[in-house]
This record gives C-alpha cells, structure tokens and sequence, in this order.
C-alpha cells in the first residue's frame, strides 16, 4: 500500500486513540494506515459506490483489519449515528458537495469532535458554509502533490456564527495565512494569476457590468497582493 503526501497529511490531523470514520474512503489507504500504526482504535469505511468499497474491503483483509473495521455503502454521514465515531475524514470531493454531506445530517456532523475536510475545488463554498453555519475552522494547511497544492481544513461545530470580516477569507482561509509559508506564497500568486488572465480576457470591453467585473478583480488581486 503506497500512501501519498496528501493523504499522509490528512491522517497526521486524527487523533491518537480516536474512533473514526472515513467517508468516500475509495481504497481506504487512511483508516488502514493509522490502525496498522496504532493510532486508532477502530474504523468505519464509506463509500456511495460499492467498486470502491470493495476495494477497501480487499486492502482491510490483506492487512487483517476485519475486526477494527466496518465497511457500509451509502451517501456521506448519512451511513452514521450520531455518537458512533469521534472524528470524522472527508476528503477527495467537491467544497459543494463535502457541505452538502454535512447538511444532510447535521446531529452527526454537530457531534464529531473534529471534523477533517479535504475538498478538491469550491473550497471557497465549503469555508463560506461551514463559518455561517456554526461551525469554526480549527486549523487549515496546504500540501503539495504532483504538481498541485491541497487545502485541508481542520472544523468542530460550536454553534457560534463566524463570518469573516472580509469575503476573501472565503477564498483563502484565515488560518492559511496565520501559517504563512513558502507554499502560501505560491499558492497566493497562483490566485493572482488566474485573477489577471480573467482581467485580460476582459480588456476592451466597456459594459457597464464588465467595468464593474473589473474593479471586483483589481480589488481581489490587491487584497491577494497584500497577503505575501
């Protein structure tokens, strides 16, 4: 079992001697990685498409996992109780699609402990929905795989309203920039140039919309600017 750089940073965030449970779980490299290290106690392993999870089942019997496990079919946290796991992994999916799974049955999502969220894109969309929606994001950081830079964020549910002072803080986490590092830069100038190329693709119109679209994205560019 090859375990990436990305994964690896995920299951750094589980904590020791936790219940988990990992949602969309595919190949179920995570919950086998930490139970062959003994970090965790037990596991339960998800997935909506039973060719995946018949494919962590195959991984949890090569290692001789079957009694730390449970293996269920179906969507997101809708397969669990709440109560029944401590700490929750959802990673590999859309920002949309990982706040819709947590709207979908809330007592569970309200009742982890911590919640340890890897979306693929929107990721903006899931910030937006889990800081209006009670929840505070604990901790964010980025990994860097095959050429591509990873967001994962670290959330509990607190009932507590946190909308951020400025909505670009949708788009790049506050906890992001409080660990401000190499690959923030990078990931910060990777915004900027796609912000630029949205400006130039915008050049010679003068709309009244268009003008408006472009103050939106000179203002966006400053405000990234300002982060490195």
């Amino acid at each position: 079992m090859k375990i990436t750089d990305r994964l690896l940073k995920i299951a750094s965030f589980v904590s020791e001697g936790k219940r988990i449970a990992d949602i969309g779980t595919d190949h179920g490299y995570i919950p086998v990685y930490l139970l062959n290290k003994g970090i965790i106690p037990f596991a339960i392993l998800a997935d909506i498409n039973k060719g995946p999870l018949e494919n962590a089942r195959k991984e949890v019997r090569h290692n001789g996992l079957e009694n730390k496990t449970d293996l269920r079919l179906g969507s997101g946290i809708e397969v669990l109780e709440k109560g029944e796991v401590d700490e929750i992994i959802i990673a590999g999916m859309g920002g949309a699609l990982i706040a819709e799974l947590l709207e979908a049955k809330k007592e569970v999502a309200h009742s982890a402990e911590k919640l340890i969220l890897q979306p693929m894109q929107a990721q903006d969309e899931l910030r937006k929905y889990l800081l209006n929606n009670g929840y505070e994001i604990m901790e964010e950081v980025l990994e860097n795989e095959d050429f591509r830079i990873y967001e994962i964020m670290i959330a509990r549910y607190t009932g507590k309203n946190n909308t951020p002072e400025d909505e670009i803080y949708y788009e790049v986490g506050e906890k992001l920039l409080e660990n401000k590092n190499d690959l923030f830069v990078k990931f910060i100038e990777k915004k900027i140039n796609t912000n630029k190329s949205i400006l130039e693709k915008l050049e010679g119109i003068d709309s009244e919309n268009i003008i408006s679209r472009k103050c939106e994205v000179e203002e966006k560019i400053k405000k990234l600017s300002d982060m490195i």
